[in-house]
This record gives C-alpha cells, sequence and structure tokens, in this order.
C-alpha cells in the first residue's frame, strides 16, 4: 500500500530534481569547455576540426571533469528512483524537505570540490552525506514495503 505523496514535497522534488538535471547538463559543457580549452579530444574526427589538437584519453584536467560527471550519475540517478518510491511511504513534509534540499545542495557542493576547486576532504564528507541519504531513504522504503 502506497501513501499519498504531498503536493508540496512533490514541488520540492520537482523543483531540486530539476536543478540537478540542470547541474548534470552543465557538466557536459565544463567537459567540453576543458577539451575545446585544451584541444584534447577522445576521438580522432573531433580533433580534426581544430588545428593542433590531439587525442587523448588521460588528460587530468578533461578526466577530472568527466571523472564528477560519472560520480553524477551514479549518485544521483539512483536518488532520483528510491527519493520517489520513499516519498509514497508518506514521510513528514519537514523530513522530506531536509533530505531533498541536503542532497541536492551537497551534490552541487561535491561538483564544486571535485571538478572546480578540489578540495578534501569536503568532496569526501559531501558524497556521504549523500550516501547517507539515499542509503536511509532505501531502507525506509524497503521496510515500508516488506
Amino acid at each position: 500500500m502506497m501513501a499519498p505523496v504531498n503536493t508540496e514535497i512533490l514541488k520540492l522534488f520537482g523543483f531540486w530534481s530539476s536543478i540537478l538535471v540542470i547541474k548534470m547538463m552543465l557538466m557536459i559543457l565544463l567537459t567540453a569547455y576543458q577539451r575545446f580549452t585544451k584541444k584534447i579530444f577522445a576521438n580522432p574526427e573531433d580533433a580534426s576540426l581544430m588545428p593542433k589538437a590531439k587525442v587523448s584519453l588521460e588528460d587530468p584536467d578533461v578526466e577530472r571533469v568527466r571523472r564528477a560527471h560519472l560520480n553524477d550519475l551514479e549518485n544521483i540517478v539512483p536518488w532520483f528512483i528510491i527519493t520517489y518510491v520513499w516519498l509514497m511511504t508518506g514521510p513528514s513534509v519537514w523530513l522530506a524537505g531536509v533530505l531533498i534540499r541536503t542532497f541536492a545542495i551537497t551534490r552541487i557542493i561535491h561538483t564544486l570540490v571535485y571538478a572546480v576547486f578540489p578540495q578534501q576532504p569536503a568532496r569526501f564528507l559531501c558524497f556521504a552525506v549523500g550516501y547517507v541519504v539515499i542509503t536511509y531513504e532505501a531502507l525506509v522504503s524497503l521496510l515500508y514495503y516488506l
């Protein structure tokens, strides 16, 4: 049995989900910026469009942005799914708001301290907070649907 999802929570989830999608789409542009600035491309046909461009999969700046984007895909996509499932368990508006905002804001900070201004332990802490949010939502959902 599923609880009805509070419309206030659904609006909050929709807003922050949209922010995270836009953030992930901006990672594509950041990767392109790194590639064009450094003239480093993954494919020969792309490199042929610019004089003095090289094909490489080992540039540290390009790869850092790509890894940050991959980390988003590994964390944000599961969050979309489990948060939607968790919202159907009927959490309080306050708790849902805290967890949704916390996850989204820590993922934005994670990108900054991973891809733009590399910084530890900030990167780990942002990852850990997001991981705890996902794990909590998954466990609560699992117990609810048992």
